[in-house]
């Protein structure tokens, strides 16, 4: 098993194990007060938490090579053909 993958088993057991461990109810205040267990108030932040760390940890996304390339100078040509001497010296 790779290093990623038993981080992941780990952590996964980790959240588990802390969350069956707080099953007891405790007021919480949600526009109001309520009597929330910490098992939801617990899951629900971790959850959070995992969708903004993806959100932010993502990688951004690549440019295609058409755009990469683009230049205003008309002298610049993408397909120009090879001088004598460059057909020489390949062949």
């Amino acid at each position: 098993m790779s290093a990623k993958t038993i981080s992941i088993i780990v952590l996964t057991v980790l959240v588990t194990v802390i969350l069956m461990k707080n099953m007891d109810e405790v007021d919480f205040w949600i526009f109001g007060t309520r009597s929330v267990p910490k098992l939801a108030v617990l899951g629900t932040m971790f959850f959070i938490g995992a969708v903004v760390g993806f959100l932010v940890g993502r990688r951004p996304k690549k440019k295609h090579l058409d755009e990469q390339y683009e230049t205003d100078d008309p002298s610049f040509e993408v397909n120009k053909p090879l001088s004598q001497d460059d057909n020489d010296y390949i062949n």
